[in-house]
């Protein structure tokens, strides 16, 4: 398949819709506008595509919970102070075991901060981030090409383990621009069936998703499970990439737009005889 170039905002966008994202539902902040800007068209041109600019992002979050429960590949996307906003949202999801995909192309903080590229939400992202006891699946793209894979992927997953997963990005990889190679569009009629959605009674017993669990002890084995259901993807969908490590005598840890300059380091080190 032949490369396209692209700006990396674009590409989260069109990967999403090309993996059977019909909803999408946010609110602007730099630098990650060129997402929902991306969506509000791309979703018109399919069938079923629903764009909503929403009031906030507290709305906007909560939209996605609806669109969730209803049995649809949703998203949202946001930076900084906006992913605060949505905290009380993704912990809703979370309990209401609801998959969802959340891009936050980090910025500067705390605060307003800046519109600078950061990496300062990443226990934000990694331990949770609202409230409760629970976690989410994060992906840590370091190039375009991740960006299309992960967020591609990111859907499958979400509806895999009824999780949400967090695209964390940053603000330099949003606007940056690569060679791109984009997954192929997945037709609706291959998305898997969702036998716990909320799609009307008629003919079939009710449903109840719910998150408030008035007895303790309900609510701590409801709390065990969430917590075996993420011991479970790490197990198994954990993802990482080496570089020089097999002799190594010190290994760096890094992720998005920082492990490509740790890459570059690495060489350097190498080339002074360090490893």
């Amino acid at each position: 398949m032949a490369k396209v170039l692209m700006r990396g905002n674009h590409v989260v966008a069109e990967a999403a819709v090309r993996a059977g994202c019909r909803y999408y539902f946010g609110y602007p902040i730099t630098p990650q506008n060129e997402i929902p800007e991306y969506m509000s068209e791309r979703l018109a041109s399919v069938e079923g595509g629903v764009f909503i600019q929403a009031e906030s992002e507290i709305a906007s979050i909560h939209m996605v919970i609806g669109a969730s429960m209803a049995g649809g590949r949703v998203m949202t996307s946001s930076s900084g102070p906006g992913v605060s906003l949505k905290q009380e949202g993704i912990s809703f999801l979370c309990a209401l075991e609801l998959p969802a995909v959340v891009v936050n192309m980090t910025r500067g903080g705390p605060g307003l901060g800046n519109i600078a590229p950061a990496q300062s939400d990443y226990f934000q992202a990694t331990r949770g981030g609202g409230h409760g006891d629970y976690r989410t699946i994060v992906f840590a793209p370091s190039s375009c090409q991740e960006l299309a894979s992960l967020t591609y992927e990111a859907f499958d997953i979400a509806d895999k383990y009824r999780i949400t997963v967090i695209i964390l990005g940053d603000g330099m990889l949003g606007q940056m621009m690569e060679p791109v190679e984009l997954p192929p569009e997945i037709p609706l009629k291959k998305l898997p069936h969702k036998d716990w959605a909320l799609t009307g009674a008629k003919g079939r017993p009710s449903r109840f998703i719910r998150s408030l669990i008035l007895d303790p002890l309900q609510e701590e084995e409801h709390n065990w499970k969430l917590m075996r259901k993420y011991e479970r993807v790490s197990k198994e969908e954990v993802k990482w990439e080496s570089y020089f490590t097999e002799d190594a005598k010190m290994i760096i840890v890094a992720f998005g737009i920082a492990a490509r300059i740790a890459k570059g380091a690495i060489k350097r080190l190498r080339d002074e005889g360090l490893k």
